[in-house]
């Protein structure tokens, strides 16, 4: 199990443009790292990069265990990460149950998983309709279900609570701290501040 994330001298370019340069950290269990900055600035793709989408430049990458040992890094973002992005990633003609099933199954699950997923994210009432029929909160509760419908130590999410209500936002806010509270670990490209503490990352300035 992932018990640490980080970063050595890592350098991330888009096209022309150098977006941050010999980056240091480490994230460790029951820590959470919120990004910060504007649009543009190298959020998306420094979780593109964690998440192995998106080759560096230069510097690494490494995860390890409780023991501080390094962990191989295909198979520890195979089995331990799981990537939110700001699109959700979701087949419209599939129903929700459908949809659920298929990223869990994919995922790996168990049937508790995903039931706990439906309760937690209130997906019952919306099960039998159509992704495509969805509205945009609506969506992104369905796409959260995979984080707790296939448990994984690394969670990587971007922007997550933009299209949900307030009801929805402190929902999941609750499951953020559950999951910090399990020792996982969270990075968060946000907007507005967590209630959550945490440490921050603004276009390469660690606090």
């Amino acid at each position: 199990m992932i018990h640490a994330l980080s970063l050595s001298d890592l350098t991330v370019s888009r096209g022309e443009r150098r977006l941050f340069d010999g980056l240091n950290l480490t994230l460790r269990a029951g820590e959470i790292l919120t990004l910060t900055g504007a649009n543009g600035a190298g959020k998306t793709s420094l979780l593109r990069a964690v998440a192995g989408l998106l080759r560096p430049d230069a510097g690494t990458i490494g995860f390890q265990d409780g023991d501080g040992n390094p962990l191989d890094p295909r198979e520890a973002r195979g089995r331990e990460v799981h990537f939110l992005g700001h699109l959700d990633g979701l087949k419209g003609g599939r129903t929700a149950r459908e949809e659920l099933g298929f990223q869990c199954d994919w995922l790996g699950h168990t049937q508790y998983g995903v039931d706990n997923a439906a309760d937690v994210f209130g997906l019952k009432p919306l099960l039998d309709l159509e992704v495509r029929r969805l509205s945009a909160g609506q969506r992104r509760r369905l796409a959260m279900g995979r984080l707790v419908g296939s448990p994984r130590a690394l969670w990587l999410l971007d922007e997550p609570m933009a299209p949900l209500d307030g009801r929805w936002r402190t929902a999941f806010v609750e499951q953020m701290r559950r999951h910090l509270e399990a020792d996982g670990l969270i990075v968060a490209a946000v907007h507005d501040p967590l209630p959550l503490t945490s440490r921050s990352l603004d276009l390469g300035g660690l606090s």
